[in-house]
């Protein structure tokens, strides 16, 4: 028997068809024709997708679990998410819920290269939070954003990343940005001795982002955004092999386009594939997000039961900094506290303001 995978779909049916739409997914997801057609033995034994198992979860929700060939996907990140959702993503009623992969795939997808290890390791942290901060928006000229960042650095921030907005426009081309941000960093003496850690985000075709990632390497930037659904699964997994020494934050953009859960998709795929970080809606903040999606979706990115190194969730969305201690006491310190807007709100007082948010994170105590 070669080695199979899972895929968990939850699916809004009636009673009386739920076994047949289970079949029908089954076989969408692995030979796309029906079973009756097929009269080759080991397409028929290795290759068709099995269901498993149907769960009816109430009020007309049921899980389906559905068995396929670990051998349809080989070690194609893109191909993953096609042979688990690719057409039937197309059903309204149906959504990706979770997966179980083999571990030899685990294995060769490798998850992150640092973690939450080596994301504090960076800003001279140990057990604590993380800080991260984000450089808005979109139409300041890089010399703006590198004041802004000069702003953040003084008040103590760990992290200052582009806003995921931030590409290679006209107003503030990438090569301007990277120059102009990290010198204003490197004029920041902080008291510890630990630098603030640009984050810039990559954008283009993979050989512009390939690129991005050379320029920052040579700026001694060593922590860069992607967006995985924008640039595709493989191009994200590439980069992130090809860049042993680079950290990657991926951000959730178009994350919500396809029916996958959030949890799946950001905490568990996004880590499997190299996010060193991933930044995720954080509940009452600008989203839809529940705290239960939300405590699934860290533990997704955190959890060492599958042989991965821990990814850091980066709850963010519109929060604020009176929400410090609440998220503290929600999330643990394995965690990185981004907040955005409501810094920039403080204008004229950016540093003081970021530097109560700083001693906040740094100065928590649990309960």
């Amino acid at each position: 028997m070669h080695p199979r995978l899972q895929a968990i779909y939850h699916i809004h049916c009636d009673a009386r068809s739920i076994d047949a739409r289970a079949h029908a997914i089954a076989a969408e997801q692995s030979v796309e024709m029906p079973l009756a057609a097929i009269d080759d033995a080991f397409v028929l034994e290795e290759i068709a997708g099995r269901v498993d198992a149907i769960t009816d979860k109430q009020g007309g929700l049921f899980e389906v679990r559905v068995s396929l060939s670990a051998e349809t996907v080989g070690h194609d990140p893109g191909q993953l998410l096609n042979m688990l959702f690719g057409n039937t993503s197309l059903h309204r009623d149906v959504v990706l819920h979770d997966v179980e992969l083999p571990r030899d795939m685990l294995e060769a997808f490798g998850g992150p290269r640092h973690g939450l290890a080596g994301l504090r390791r960076r800003v001279g942290a140990r057990a604590r939070a993380l800080t991260c901060t984000a450089l808005k928006p979109q139409g300041l000229p890089a010399s703006g954003l590198a004041a802004l960042a000069r702003g953040f650095a003084q008040g103590g921030i760990d992290y200052i990343k582009d806003d995921h907005g931030l590409a290679d426009q006209a107003y503030s081309p990438f090569a301007d940005r990277l120059a102009a941000v990290t010198a204003a960093l490197r004029s920041v003496e902080r008291p510890d001795g630990n630098p603030a850690c640009y984050v810039p985000s990559l954008s283009g075709d993979l050989d512009a982002m390939r690129a991005q990632i050379a320029a920052a390497t040579a700026a001694d930037v060593d922590t860069v955004m992607a967006a995985p659904v924008i640039m595709g699964f493989a191009n994200f997994h590439r980069l992130v092999r090809e860049s042993p020494a680079i950290a990657f934050i991926a951000h959730p953009t178009m994350g919500g386009a396809a029916r996958i859960a959030p949890p799946l998709l950001i905490g568990k795929l996004f880590r499997l594939l190299g996010a060193d970080a991933v930044v995720f809606p954080n509940h009452g903040g600008r989203f839809g997000y529940s705290p239960d999606t939300c405590r699934a979706l860290a533990r997704a990115a955190l959890d060492e039961r599958e042989g991965l190194r821990p990814c850091v969730p980066v709850p963010a969305g519109g929060m604020t900094t009176d929400r410090v201690r609440e998220m503290l006491d929600f999330y643990g310190v394995d965690v990185m506290l981004l907040i955005g807007g409501a810094l920039l709100e403080a204008r004229e007082r950016l540093v003081e303001a970021t530097a109560a948010f700083v001693g906040e994170v740094r100065g928590y105590a649990p309960k």
